[in-house]
């Protein structure tokens, strides 16, 4: 059991609107690390819409008074004694894939985001709205000591998953990218798929947010229900709004693909077969991430660095954090900084 002083933490006791505080601070002593595990002290967490999923009720808690959190930036105090990779120092990353099997047909075949026997930070294992974090060392990620701590919470999870989203919408070198929702998510992905080539379309409601898109180098930007000026060779849906997956399918070219990047998302309207699915055009769900994503990311956000549009809470703040994101406060990433 670890030595280190007990430290303070955000927990979900019984889901509500953000705006009514769902969110409970609590002492909490450090965990255990375990054989495999990193015992980390938090600099910076990364506020995600599934946080706010989990404290509105949207995904049901998988672990009592669960801390939400998992784009975590910390230090390694401890290390278990199955653990090489990592020393009590070190930079290191956590998001939201805790664990896998190892030895199901998904995890043989590359594909460890299906796994069933998976499990994911902040709503299996506690997360980052805390001082102190386990996490396995497997599923850690080594960081680089130049950027800060609120430029590299948001790749933890907004990142990878826009990378997983991108991939999954099979954009073609040069294409042409639609983005509905503007969020953390979409503001690094917009730049990942401009530094590739691309000519990105952005569809969102917010003011802020559109002039936020045209800033990192958007060609367009409109309203969430508008229709592209140009027809489309993909689209990611990142808003958790189902009556846009009508307006995003009628907007692809032919043989165009839309991808749905969220863990959650509002009813789909009916679609027709001729206006949406016609002509070859593919509608897509994504599904978490893989390791194997989170290291290509972050490589590539090492070699193109984007533009991370951080606005910072301290940690005794994080049910403010949430309530702003969730009325639509945040343009850009919201993250949480912790004083040691």
């Amino acid at each position: 059991m670890s030595t280190h002083a007990a430290g303070t933490a955000w927990v979900v006791d019984h889901p509500a609107p953000a705006a009514e505080h769902p969110l409970r601070r609590v002492a909490r002593a450090p965990a255990a690390t375990g054989p495999n595990g990193l015992l980390v002290e938090v600099r910076a967490c990364g506020v995600c819409r599934t946080d706010l999923h989990l404290a509105e009720g949207d995904l049901p808690p998988h672990l009592p008074h669960c801390t939400p959190g998992h784009e975590i930036v910390g230090r390694v105090l401890a290390v278990g004694p199955g653990t090489q990779d990592f020393a009590p120092g070190d930079r290191v990353g956590v998001a939201w894939l805790a664990h896998t099997c190892g030895a199901c047909r998904y995890c043989l075949s590359g594909r460890e985001n299906l796994c069933l026997s998976s499990r994911y930070t902040g709503w299996d294992v506690h997360g980052g709205y805390a001082e102190h974090t386990v996490v396995d060392a497997r599923y850690a990620y080594r960081l680089p000591e130049g950027p800060a701590d609120e430029e590299l919470a948001p790749l933890l999870c907004a990142g990878i998953i826009g990378y997983r989203a991108l991939e999954r919408a099979e954009l073609p070198p040069g294409g042409r990218l639609g983005l509905y929702g503007f969020g953390a998510s979409a503001h690094l992905t917009a730049q990942l798929a401009i530094s590739r080539g691309a000519t990105v379309h952005v569809l969102t409601r917010g003011e802020r947010a559109r002039r936020l898109a045209l800033e990192l180098g958007a060609a367009s930007a409109g309203g969430a229900r508008d229709a592209p000026p140009e027809p489309l060779d993909a689209a990611i849906l990142f808003a958790p709004v189902g009556d846009l997956v009508p307006p995003a399918l009628e907007a692809l070219d032919r043989g165009g693909t839309l991808a749905i990047a969220g863990i959650h998302l509002t009813g789909i309207p009916g679609l027709t077969y001729r206006s949406h699915l016609f002509q070859e055009r593919t509608l897509r769900s994504v599904t978490a991430n893989t390791r194997a994503d989170g290291r290509a990311y972050l490589a590539e956000a090492a070699r193109h660095p984007p533009v991370v549009r951080a606005r910072p809470y301290r940690m005794s703040r994080a049910d403010e954090a949430l309530a702003d994101l969730a009325a639509g406060r945040v343009t850009g990433a919201a993250v949480l900084l912790v004083d040691h």
